[in-house]
């Protein structure tokens, strides 16, 4: 009797997309990180560059940024409005050009300030590869989903109680693995913390020590969608 393998050939090889396996949270991150810091350059991460944030109604603050990870040294200038302050910490030891006399009762003082700025620009621009530090916990569940009208791999990442309880999402290029957008709420996303936290998109790139990172970042409020201001790398 003569018959075609054809068509049974056929039928398996629009069956194969099916039975491929998911790629794991941890098999996503890597990828990410493999396309963001191909030469593993974060843990030596030795450079400065600009950063400069327009929001609505406001004088444009120009940020000149240090990061230093292998000497423990952080320095940021910012200036606005010719109003020009300085942080800086080197090997836990901080300095500032802001005197108590000028700081403002009852708000951080200007060394846990610069502590902030500190955390927030090593985590924002070391991210994916920070999303690997000690504390962070990565949920094993990779998600399929839209946001903007585009697909993205949804990873969750949750903190330890001593670093953070803010609850992160980080969206993926499902074919480059590029970081696209990351969202934060301030507790449960599907309780209390629902409408709290916002949403970053992130739009081109520019290359700092051989990293990709995003070149703009553009704040939105996730309970209405409300602009806040965009962080762009100007050098």
């Amino acid at each position: 009797m003569k018959f075609s393998i054809l068509p049974l050939v056929f039928v398996l090889l629009n069956l194969k997309p099916i039975f491929a396996q998911q790629p794991t949270a941890s098999e996503v991150l890597e990828k990410a990180i493999a396309y963001h810091d191909p030469n593993g350059n974060w843990a030596n991460f030795n450079q400065t560059f600009q950063v400069t944030m327009t929001t609505p109604n406001n004088a444009d603050r120009v940020s000149d940024i240090t990061i230093n990870l292998p000497e423990e040294y952080f320095s940021l200038t910012a200036t606005r409005d010719r109003l020009e302050t300085t942080f800086t910490i080197d090997k836990g030891t901080c300095t500032t050009s802001i005197t108590d006399s000028i700081a403002q009762k009852g708000a951080r003082t200007p060394c846990e300030t610069a502590a902030l700025y500190k955390n927030y620009y090593t985590y924002l621009y070391g991210l994916p590869m920070k999303l690997k530090d000690p504390g962070a916990n990565l949920s094993p569940k990779v998600e399929k989903v839209r946001f903007k009208d585009k697909d993205y791999l949804k990873l969750k990442v949750t903190y330890d109680e001593t670093v953070g309880s803010d609850v992160w999402f980080f969206y993926f290029n499902p074919t480059t693995y590029a970081m696209e957008v990351y969202q934060f709420f301030k507790g449960d996303p599907n309780g209390k913390g629902k409408d709290t936290g916002e949403y970053i998109l992130l739009s081109e790139e520019t290359t700092v020590q051989d990293i990709k990172m995003p070149k703009i970042r553009e704040w939105y409020y996730n309970k209405d969608d409300k602009y806040l201001g965009t962080d762009t790398i100007t050098k």
